[in-house]
């Protein structure tokens, strides 16, 4: 019974949920301009190279794979030069390339474009479902059906919300939410460890955005502390950029959240299972203690994460030995400083709620 009702479960709130996103007239998702056409070549031959003082010029021979001229032969120009991210590559032989193509007074340009990267993707990810399905067997399969709900609602609910123009805060936290029930529900079933683990992780993300929104007022952060959020602002000037930041560190925290909500509410049931007569304070001290163990550690690997992000751009404020009070008063530093306490803060609020739901819960399942 458990296992239908997580299936319907899922079910109705997918429908439900693409009935809005599809209900955008005019929108399309993931989909560039119509007179673009983005496909796939390799290098023949590099024809000619010749170096001038910071990068060099090639000809080179592509055979085109996809596209309206599927199987010609082009020849490109392509020109490098050091440490210009426009200009950053070197052709090679047999390298594959992504060519764009577009019509101009009727007849069709094709340009390169960049380097072909998705095949490695692709089998990093099949790795990684392989990896999935050897350790985790049944619930490696469920762990797989998550990962692709999470990125169904995100790409094609949550961010088509915003861009339609819906409130960031209000539609990152009911995605939030909605990701949330999604995945506990089909990991862990409908139970009593499930619902816990809800209420903890719903509870932690809730106080993260809270504490981001009121913070964030309060230090004037706008939210165009970084180049891409500027040329968003430029083309999108409805959007509210400040309201994009809130819901950036929403979404953030949620993996850690989850986690965390989910390790304590499954600990404090095997308790239970174990000791039917355990108390409530028992069962509650106990959950609490292993909240503490993790936060030790879930912690650390938030902030980090934060911080990996920002490694380049700190070591350019560090090179060109910019004042530590300069540094803290900047958008973008303030802004990911805020992220990090904001996720950190609410994982920390996760674990009481997780701990004092487990202990209140019925001692049955709840199916």
């Amino acid at each position: 019974m458990s296992k239908k009702f997580t299936l319907l479960f899922a079910i109705i709130m997918l429908l439900f949920y693409s009935g809005i996103a599809l209900s955008w007239e005019g929108y399309h998702p993931l989909t560039e301009e119509v007179e673009r056409y983005y496909f796939r070549g390799q290098v023949e031959e590099i024809v000619s190279q010749s170096e001038y003082r910071r990068g060099l010029t090639q000809v080179a021979r592509i055979r085109l794979i996809g596209g309206p001229k599927a199987g010609e032969t082009v020849t490109i120009t392509n020109h490098f030069e050091e440490r210009n991210r426009f200009m950053s590559i070197i052709l090679k032989e047999s390298m594959p390339v992504l060519m764009v193509g577009f019509y101009r007074n009727g007849e069709l340009q094709i340009h390169l474009q960049d380097v072909a990267r998705d095949r490695g993707l692709v089998w990093a990810g099949l790795l990684l479902v392989v990896a999935i399905l050897l350790i985790g067997k049944l619930k490696g399969l469920k762990t797989l059906l998550t990962l692709g709900l999470t990125g169904f609602i995100i790409i094609y609910l949550m961010l088509p919300l915003m861009l339609a123009g819906w409130p960031a805060i209000p539609v990152a936290t009911f995605s939030a939410l909605l990701i949330i029930s999604i995945i506990l529900l089909i990991i862990g079933g409908f139970n009593s460890k499930t619902v816990a683990a809800i209420f903890g992780t719903g509870g932690g993300v809730l106080i993260a955005g809270l504490v981001a929104y009121l913070v964030g007022n309060t230090a004037n952060l706008t939210g165009l502390g970084t180049q891409e959020a500027q040329m968003l602002a430029v083309g999108q000037e409805t959007l509210d950029m400040q309201g994009l930041l809130y819901a950036g560190i929403i979404i953030g925290a949620l993996g850690a959240v989850t986690d965390v909500g989910m390790s304590i509410a499954s600990s404090a049931y095997q308790l239970r299972k174990t000791n039917p007569q355990i108390t409530f304070w028992e069962l509650f001290s106990a959950a609490m203690e292993i909240g503490r163990d993790i936060m030790g550690t879930m912690a650390n690997t938030l902030i980090l994460a934060y911080v990996g992000g920002a490694v380049p751009f700190l070591l350019l404020l560090m090179h060109n030995q910019i004042h530590w009070l300069r540094i803290i008063n900047m958008d973008f530093i303030a802004a990911e400083i805020l992220s990090g306490v904001a996720g950190t803060l609410g994982l920390i609020i996760a674990i009481p709620i997780t701990a004092m739901a487990a202990a209140l819960l019925p001692r049955k399942n709840l199916y």
